[in-house]
């Protein structure tokens, strides 16, 4: 395996949907290439900082509530005259 296929199939090496020949021409390839090894781990690492990134989610009752005053403040909206610039 090259760096150029490696790149390819960087994703599905991360997510272990490799077939076994694959991951070990991966695994042998980035044993000797200290370029992809850094793709790999800042790869890798970016998806944990994505990850950990992620807050909880806003309650469904929460939502649905910002959702209607939302809408309702766009209706509002919509039924005034346009703003003088």
């Amino acid at each position: 395996m090259n760096c150029e296929e490696l790149i390819r199939y960087l994703s599905d090496y991360i997510d272990n949907n490799l077939d076994e020949d694959l991951r070990a021409d991966a695994e042998e390839h980035l044993r000797t290439c200290h370029n992809c090894h850094v793709i790999l781990d800042t790869t890798r690492k970016t998806i944990l900082m994505y990850k950990g990134s992620i807050k909880d989610p806003i309650p469904a009752p929460r939502r649905v509530a910002l959702f209607d005053r939302l809408l309702k403040a766009v209706s509002e909206r919509q039924d005034c005259p346009p703003e003088e610039e």
